[in-house]
């Protein structure tokens, strides 16, 4: 692949929105599409061109990129009316990654072998500051060889890239590692909820719990938001929810119960219920402070 290769991207929230800045700023000609514009408009104007459709995106483009919410928005960008495959040429690599379930990547892997493309499932690690500053993880699946084809389009957005084996490899990893992140940011959650209402010096029980063996870099980062309190978002509440629902129905699938996944989708699903579904998924404390 040509060290320039035209790049079409699709979904300019949170985490899309720094990713595809930082292929502009690598020099890749750029397409992008969201369903709401208005979101393109910094882009371009820093240079990038904004297409009416995921189809229209499509045409020209040696690589495509999706970065959005769940596998209803991915399904209809890439097999829609409108849809991305119908205008990918052949031997144009699609890299598929959001956060979505394993049979749909599957799915959406044998669409793209018919149309004789070539897909990535490659869902990351990290939040907006990380994919502003080009410091994603990418958990990839699917060929080895086609990995390497794109590799110099990952890693102006990347701090790693990890193929993992065949296609749903990365979707797999990526629930697991998320409903291990919403476990964690459940106990830290209740454990601040506890400590005030235990009366304790909230500063003092945390710095002993942050500095030692339950101290993640999660749970650091979660605590400091949740007393400040600074629900801002980096990683939208409600796209945890739907990762823990998503991770459930994969373990079912293997045969597996997550009783912690379930306990924690329950604080989720209650702080959407309270209204805080749009901000940082650290406002998941928020029902538990006041029960």
């Amino acid at each position: 692949m040509s060290s320039s290769p035209r790049i079409a991207f699709f979904g300019l929230g949170l985490m899309g929105g720094g990713m595809a800045r930082r292929l502009l700023g690598a020099g890749f000609p750029l397409t992008v599409y969201n369903r709401n514009p208005d979101k393109a408009a910094p882009l371009v104007a820093a240079g990038a061109t904004l297409a009416a459709s995921p189809r229209a995106a499509a045409e020209g483009a040696s690589v495509i990129i999706s970065m959005v919410a769940d596998d209803a928005a991915s399904r209809t960008l890439w097999l829609g009316a409108d849809g991305a495959l119908a205008a990918a040429a052949p031997g144009t690599i699609l890299i598929e990654c959001s956060t979505l379930t394993v049979a749909w990547i599957k799915e959406l892997a044998a669409a793209v072998a018919a149309h004789g493309c070539e897909l990535l499932d490659a869902p990351v690690t990290g939040s907006r500051p990380h994919a502003a500053a080009g410091e994603l993880n990418f958990l990839v699946g699917g060929s080895a060889a086609t990995l390497e084809k794109v590799r110099p389009v990952l890693v102006p957005m990347s701090k790693s890239i990890a193929h993992l084996g065949p296609i749903g490899s990365g979707a797999l990893l990526k629930l697991i590692n998320n409903f291990v992140c919403a476990v964690q940011a459940t106990a830290i959650a209740e454990a601040i909820a506890m400590i005030e209402r235990g009366g304790l010096d909230r500063a003092q029980a945390l710095e002993v719990l942050t500095s030692g063996a339950p101290g993640s870099p999660l749970v650091k980062t979660l605590s400091a938001r949740m007393t400040t309190p600074d629900y801002t978002p980096n990683f939208l509440l409600r796209l945890m929810a739907k990762d823990l629902t998503y991770a459930q129905q994969e373990a079912g699938a293997l045969g597996l119960h997550l009783a912690t996944a379930a306990a924690a989708l329950s604080r989720f699903q209650a702080a959407i219920t309270a209204g805080h579904g749009e901000q940082d998924m650290s406002a998941v404390i928020e029902p538990i402070r006041h029960l």
